[in-house]
Formats: structure tokens, C-alpha cells, sequence
């Protein structure tokens, strides 16, 4: 790599550009749309710093990794919960620089006892998806194996999924917070849906220890996404960028707003970066 404080060419600043996926690269059936591929191999092909920054696990953010064409540099997935270091010299193309995790027992006890009919999912410090009966998400990137609540309570976690058809957004995130989670950060989804990681782990806080690594600038930070999983990140960021559809909470913490996903709004943004 280049100094992070130029681009390889010379022409303008190297910047950490830091992108959600869902909702943000790809639409809700998960199709990523030629425009915003383009733009993001572009910004790579540039010299900036790229990273994926997903509630994805592992698996499921490889092939957006591959999609837009980065092969060198860092990404982070899982809200947080896991880091990775993209190189062709490795083996796989990836390697997990940091894994953090945490004991989901208390969180499942009290959870099931607020919601017994979700379904729940721990993905473990394996990468291993355990899962109540039937529940299979795209996000994981591998199948589920289903386990008992007890074998779930026992795994050492790096994320807890809880999905919940019983109740809307809204009236889910009033049921968590009546909960009172105790060690643990959340975020409730656009449905009935909840990411639990480790205390204090966020997208924003597995991408601060990035900056520090790659010695970027705050103010030449840039981030892009939808959900209430990117409000830390937006509010890090020297730049931080809302999708258009994204809720008001969302909106309120971000410097700016883009397009809707189907009008390509991650294009957009990631245009600008090629002429500043």
C-alpha cells in the first residue's frame, strides 16, 4: 500500500470509504445493480480505502467483497464482531485479524422469556451458525445447525440474531428495551429483527481501530447505509451518509442524505468521491 494520506496517482486525498450492504449496495432481494458495482470497483481501482461494514456474517460478505473487486485492505463484519484482512498473498484471499465475543446466555434467558415464539440464532467463534428450529437467514452465509436453547446459552457468540413475525419493528423494540439487556449492544431492523454483539462492539468501533491502523484522518472518513445498525458509523464518520430510505433516527445522526436504494443513491456518492 501507498501513504493513506494521498492517492497513489497523487491526485487528491486517500480516504477510508466504509459501506453497508443491505440496503445500501444491494437492494432488499440482495441484487447489487451494475451502477453501484461500477462505482465501487472504480473507487477501489482509485487507491481509497474500501471496506465492507455489514451485519453480514463472514460467508455471506465474501461475495460482495468479490463483487465490487477488493482484494487488499480490511473489512468488517457481523456489526463489529468480526474483522477481516483481505490479501492475495493469503491463502483463502482472507484472513480474521479479530473476533469479539461474548456469553449470550443472560441475553437468550431474558429474551425468551419476553419472546418465546422468535426463533434465534448464535453464530459462534467458529463461524458456526446455531439456531432454533427452522430459522436460516441469507445474512449468515452458511446453514444453520440446529441446537437446543441450552447448547445455544453454552456457545461463546460473536452475534445473536432474534426474529420475531408476532410484532412490527416498532412494538419488537419496545419489547427489548422493557427487557433491559444488560453487557451486551443491540440493534432492532427494519422488521421484527435484532443483531446483540458484545458490549460496545459496533461497526463503529471494529472501523476506529482500522483508522488508527491505516492512519487515516477522521475528516477523510466516509460512510454509507440504511439501517439503525449504521447509526454509530454515520455518526463516526467525517462523512457520514444516509440512504434515502432510511428512517428518521437514521437520517438525524447522518451530514447528509443520498437516493433510495433502487435509485442507485451508493452510486451517487461513491461518483463524488472519484472528482474530489
Amino acid at each position: 500500500m501507498t501513504s493513506s494520506g494521498a492517492l497513489p496517482n497523487g491526485n487528491g486525498v486517500r480516504k477510508m470509504v466504509c459501506l453497508d450492504v443491505d440496503g445500501t449496495l444491494v437492494d432488499h432481494d440482495g441484487h447489487m445493480d451494475d451502477e453501484v458495482r461500477d462505482a465501487a470497483r472504480a473507487v477501489v481501482e482509485a487507491g481509497h480505502h474500501v471496506l465492507i461494514a455489514t451485519g453480514r456474517s463472514l460467508g455471506a460478505t465474501l461475495p460482495i467483497i468479490q463483487l465490487i473487486g477488493l482484494e487488499r485492505g480490511f473489512s468488517v463484519c457481523s456489526n463489529g464482531g468480526v474483522t477481516l484482512r483481505l490479501s492475495t498473498d493469503l491463502e483463502e484471499g482472507y484472513e480474521v485479524v479479530d473476533r469479539r465475543t461474548f456469553d449470550p446466555g443472560p441475553a437468550l434467558r431474558a429474551l425468551r422469556h419476553r419472546l418465546p415464539s422468535a426463533k434465534y440464532a448464535v453464530e459462534d467463534d467458529r463461524g458456526r451458525f446455531l439456531s432454533t428450529e427452522r430459522f436460516q437467514d441469507m445474512s449468515f452465509g452458511v446453514q444453520a445447525e440446529g441446537v437446543t436453547f441450552e447448547d445455544m446459552m453454552a456457545a461463546s457468540a460473536t452475534r445473536l440474531v432474534v426474529f420475531s413475525t408476532d410484532a412490527s419493528a416498532e412494538e419488537f423494540g419496545e419489547a427489548v428495551e422493557s427487557i433491559g439487556l444488560q453487557g451486551v449492544t443491540y440493534s432492532v431492523g427494519w422488521s421484527a429483527w435484532l443483531d446483540i454483539a458484545a458490549a460496545g462492539v459496533t461497526k463503529a468501533s471494529g472501523l476506529e481501530a482500522l483508522r488508527d491502523h491505516l492512519g487515516v484522518h477522521i475528516d477523510h472518513t466516509v460512510a454509507v447505509g440504511d439501517g439503525r445498525n449504521d447509526i454509530e458509523m454515520l455518526a463516526w464518520a467525517g462523512r457520514g451518509v444516509a440512504m434515502g430510505q432510511a428512517p428518521p433516527e437514521v437520517v438525524k445522526v447522518a451530514d447528509e442524505v443520498t437516493g433510495h436504494v433502487n435509485e442507485h443513491g451508493a452510486a451517487t456518492v461513491l461518483r463524488s468521491l472519484l472528482t474530489s
